[in-house]
C-alpha cells in the first residue's frame, strides 16, 4: 500500500538535515533515555509489517543511492536482515550513521520517528567495530523492561548483551569481569548506577574498553527536553569527559529544534546530526470535546469495547492507574494498572505485548521504548502538558499495523496538572542556598539535610540533582558533599525554562480544541522539516471514534454509581520524623477514610462548588459522609465522639459534617481542638510542618477527655500532619484509637 501524498510514512519517506555542529568542548548532557525498542522481539500478530522497524521496503530500495560496498554498510544490511527478515533494507540515513561512527568515530545525532529503526543503528555499528576489534557498546538504559528487549534485539543481531542493574546485583561482578574478558559485545546500565558511588569508581576502566556509547532518547539531556533529567546530564557529561576518542550515537524521536541543537552541541566537536520527518501515516489522531469527568470514564469504557486489538489507556497519575483499571474492570474488560510503583511490571508488558489484556492503563512509565508493534491504540484520559511529550507516547502505537488510533479525552484538571510539572524542577534560590550552607566535606545523609533545611524529600532531591549537573555537590559513600565550586542562579536559564514550559502548555491546550489538523500540528511542535495535513484525523475527516462525542446515558450513570461505592482510604503516618518533640512510632490512628480522592469522578462536581466559599454542605455531600461510615464501621470500634478539626477557610462546611454525622450517630459534638497561625510552606520537610503544628495546635478546653474512639472530622488531607499531631492531643486526652474522615483527600 502506498502512502498518500499528504501522509507521508514512516516506512517509505526519508528527509533528512544533515548539519555539523562545532564547538570547543564537550558540554554536559543528561539522561541517556532508554534504548527504542523498534527491534524488540518479535511475535506473531494479525497485519503487522514489521519492515517498518528497520528500513525501507525492497520496493524502494533502487532510491538508495547511498548504499556502497563499505564494510559499515555491508554489516549493516546483515543486521537488519537477521532482524526483520531477508527483504528488508537499510535507510540511507541509517547507512549515513553507522558510517560516521564505525569509520570515522564521530559523534552523531538521529532524530527519526519512533519505528525507524534506530535501535539498528547501533547493533549494526557494534557488530562492525567488534569486528575491527574495538571493545563493547555502552547503552545507558533507565529502565529495566527495555534492557530485557534489547537483550532480546541484540541477540537476533548476533551479539551477546549482558546488563547491570538493581535486579542482579548478584551478578555484576561476573558481567563486568565478561566485559573485561572481551565475551560481552553490549552492556546495559541504567543511569542510577552510575550515580552509586562504588559503581562509579569503575567507571573510568570501564569507559576505556568501550568502542561505542549510546545515549537514547537523548532528548532527556537536554534542559528544553520535555522529559530533562539531571541524573543522565551529569552521569553523561562525565562519561563524555572520561572517553573523548570514543565514536558516541544519540537517538530520539522526540526533539524539536531547540532541543537537537542543545543535545548536539552538548555532544561536541563536529556532530553529526540525521533528522527526518516525524510523521506517522498509520496513526488516525483524535480529540474528543470537552465532556464530564463521569462522561470521560464511561466514553473509555464504551471506546475499549469497540477498538479492536489491545492497547494503552494513559492517565497522569498512579492513584488514577488504580481508580480507572477497577472502573474498567467492574465494567467486565480485561485491563490491569501499570505504574513505576507496580511490582509486576515486566509481567503486565509481556501480557499486553501477547494479546492478553485488552489494555493497561498506565502512567507515562509505559512510554519510550515499549516493544509491541502491533498496539492498536493509545487512548489518553487527560492530557500531557506538552505536545512533544504526547507524541513520545502515541508513538508507541501503529508502528507496525497499517491502522492505529490514538485518541485525547481532556480534562478539566489537566492545567493545574501541568502547572505543577511545569515548575517542580526549577530550583528556588533561596532552597538552593539553604542546602549549600548546610553541606560540607563531611557526607550529610538526606534526613539530616531534610532536617537542617526543613524542605520536603522530593523536593530536596530534585534540588541536590541539578546542584550536583553543576557540580557544586557531589554524592559521595555515606552522602552529599560540597565541593566548593561556586554555584549562581542562573536567573535567565530558570526564566527561559518556565516560558518554554508555558508555551508548550498552550501548543497542547490548542491541540485539545482541535485547531487545525493533530499530526500537522504535532508535526509542526516538533519543528518537523516535512510537516503535512494528514487527512485521518477527526480534525481533517470530521469524524470520531466510537462511541463519538459522548457516551450513552446508561455507562455514565454506572460509572458514578461505582465510584461513589468505592472506598478512600487515607493510610495513617507510622513515624514521627526526627527532629521533633514527640518520638517513635504513631499507635494511636486508625486508617481513616476520603467522601472523594484528588479529581474523583463521582464527586468532582459537587467538590468544585464546595470550594467556591465557605457554607454549610449540601445534603449530597452529608449523604455521601454518611455512606462512607457505614461501609467502614464493618470494621471498626464505634466511636465515642465526633471532634471538627479547626479550619481557617471552610468552619462552616467542617461543622456542618460533624455536626450531621454526630446527630445520625447519636454521639456528642466536641469542640476540643484550636489551631492558631498561618500554616508553614507547602515546601517545608514533615519536620518543619509538624514543629510548626505542635506550636499552634492545642486542646480546648485543656481539661477535655475522652474515653473511646474518636472520629475526626476534616475538610482536605494532604501530608496527614494535621489530623496526626491532632490525633496526638486527642490520644493524651484519653481517646484509644483516631478514626480520620476528610471530605477530600489530595494527592
Amino acid at each position: 500500500m502506498k502512502p498518500s501524498a499528504d501522509a507521508p510514512d514512516a516506512r517509505f519517506t526519508v528527509v533528512s538535515q544533515v548539519r555539523t555542529h562545532r564547538v570547543g568542548h564537550f558540554g554536559h548532557l543528561g539522561r541517556a533515555g532508554r534504548p527504542q525498542a523498534e527491534l524488540g522481539r518479535r511475535r506473531p500478530v494479525h497485519n503487522v509489517r514489521e519492515d517498518r522497524h528497520v528500513g525501507v521496503p525492497p520496493e524502494h530500495s533502487d532510491s538508495m543511492s547511498t548504499m556502497t560496498s563499505s564494510a559499515a554498510a555491508t554489516v549493516l544490511e546483515r543486521v537488519i536482515a537477521s532482524m526483520a527478515g531477508p527483504d528488508a533494507r537499510p535507510r540511507p540515513d541509517q547507512v549515513r550513521a553507522v558510517e560516521e561512527l564505525v569509520e570515522r568515530h564521530r559523534r552523531v545525532l538521529v532524530v527519526q520517528a519512533t519505528g525507524w529503526g534506530k535501535s539498528a543503528v547501533y547493533w549494526a555499528a557494534t557488530a562492525a567495530l567488534r569486528a575491527q576489534g574495538a571493545g563493547p557498546t555502552l547503552v545507558v538504559s533507565p529502565l529495566l523492561a527495555l534492557m530485557r528487549d534489547q537483550i532480546a534485539a541484540a541477540e537476533r543481531a548476533g551479539l551477546k548483551a549482558a546488563t547491570i542493574n538493581s535486579t542482579n546485583l548478584d551478578a555484576w561482578s561476573q558481567v563486568l569481569a565478561d566485559v573485561r574478558a572481551g565475551t560481552v559485545d553490549v552492556l546495559l546500565i541504567s543511569p542510577e548506577r552510575l550515580a552509586n558511588p562504588a559503581f562509579a569508581a569503575q567507571l573510568p576502566d570501564l569507559l576505556s574498553t568501550v568502542g561505542l556509547l549510546v545515549i537514547d532518547e537523548a532528548h532527556c539531556v537536554s534542559d528544553w527536553g520535555f522529559d530533562f533529567r539531571p541524573d543522565y546530564q551529569r552521569l553523561t557529561r562525565s562519561m563524555l569527559g572520561l572517553a573523548p576518542g570514543t565514536p558516541v550515537l544519540a537517538t530520539t524521536a522526540t526533539a524539536n529544534e531547540r532541543v537537537t541543537a542543545d543535545v548536539a552541541t552538548q555532544l561536541g566537536d563536529d556532530t553529526v546530526t540525521l533528522r527526518g520527518s516525524l510523521a506517522r501515516a498509520s496513526l488516525t489522531l483524535a480529540v474528543v470535546p470537552t465532556m464530564s469527568v463521569l462522561e470521560r470514564y464511561a466514553w473509555v469504557a464504551e471506546a475499549l469495547r469497540s477498538m479492536p486489538g489491545s492497547g494503552i489507556v494513559y492517565v497522569l497519575t498512579v492513584a488514577e492507574t488504580q481508580r480507572v483499571t477497577a472502573f474498567l474492570t467492574e465494567q467486565g474488560l480485561d485491563v490491569a494498572a501499570y505504574s513505576g510503583q507496580s511490582d509486576n511490571r515486566e509481567e503486565l508488558e509481556d501480557r499486553l505485548r501477547d494479546n492478553q489484556v485488552k489494555a493497561l492503563v498506565a502512567t507515562s512509565a509505559l512510554g519510550m521504548g515499549y516493544d509491541k508493534p502491533d498496539l492498536a491504540f493509545c487512548i489518553h484520559l487527560g492530557s500531557p502538558s506538552s505536545p512533544v511529550a504526547y507524541y513520545q507516547q502515541v508513538g508507541r502505537a501503529g508502528r507496525a499495523l497499517d491502522d492505529a488510533v490514538a485518541v485525547l479525552v481532556p480534562a478539566e484538571s489537566d492545567e493545574r496538572i501541568w502547572d505543577y510539572f511545569a515548575t517542580a524542577g526549577i530550583p528556588d534560590e533561596q532552597q538552593v542556598e539553604r542546602v549549600l550552607d548546610v553541606l560540607n566535606a563531611e557526607p550529610q545523609s538526606l534526613p539530616t539535610i531534610e532536617a537542617a533545611t526543613g524542605m520536603r524529600r522530593g523536593r530536596l532531591e530534585g534540588l541536590l540533582k541539578i546542584l550536583a549537573v553543576d557540580e557544586a555537590v557531589e554524592r559521595r559513600a555515606g552522602g552529599w558533599v560540597a565541593t566548593g565550586r561556586p554555584w549562581y542562579y542562573d536567573d535567565a536559564k530558570w526564566t527561559a525554562l518556565r516560558q518554554v514550559r508555558a508555551a508548550e502548555a498552550d501548543l497542547m491546550r490548542s491541540y485539545a480544541h482541535g485547531e487545525g489538523c493533530l499530526m500537522q500540528f504535532l508535526q509542526q511542535a516538533l519543528d518537523d522539516p516535512d510537516p503535512h495535513r494528514c487527512g485521518r484525523c477527526s480534525v481533517c475527516t470530521g469524524r470520531l471514534p466510537a462511541p463519538g462525542a459522548r457516551p450513552s446515558q446508561e455507562t455514565i450513570e454506572g460509572a458514578q454509581a461505582f465510584f461513589r461505592g468505592q472506598d478512600v482510604v487515607v493510610e495513617a503516618r507510622k513515624l514521627w520524623p526526627s527532629g521533633v518533640e514527640r518520638k517513635g512510632r504513631i499507635g494511636f490512628l486508625e486508617p481513616g477514610r476520603a467522601l472523594a480522592f484528588a479529581d474523583d469522578p463521582a464527586w468532582s462536581a459537587e467538590l468544585a462548588r464546595l470550594w467556591q466559599g465557605d457554607q454549610p454542605a449540601p445534603p449530597v455531600v452529608l449523604d455521601g459522609c454518611v455512606e462512607v461510615l457505614r461501609r467502614w464501621s464493618r470494621t471498626w470500634q464505634r466511636p465515642v465522639a465526633v471532634v471538627p478539626m479547626p479550619s481557617r477557610r471552610f468552619p462552616q462546611l467542617v461543622r456542618s459534617v460533624a455536626e450531621h454525622l454526630a446527630r445520625v450517630g447519636r454521639l456528642p459534638l466536641v469542640d476540643a481542638l484550636e489551631v492558631g497561625g498561618p500554616p508553614p510552606s507547602a515546601d517545608s520537610s514533615s519536620a518543619t510542618r509538624v514543629r510548626d503544628l505542635l506550636v499552634r495546635t492545642r486542646l480546648r478546653p485543656p481539661e477535655v477527655r475522652f474515653d473511646g474512639p474518636v472520629l475526626l472530622v476534616d475538610d482536605t488531607i494532604r501530608s496527614r500532619w494535621t489530623l496526626t499531631v491532632a490525633g496526638a492531643l486527642l490520644a493524651d486526652a484519653g481517646a484509644t484509637t483516631v478514626l480520620p474522615l476528610a471530605l477530600h483527600q489530595l494527592p
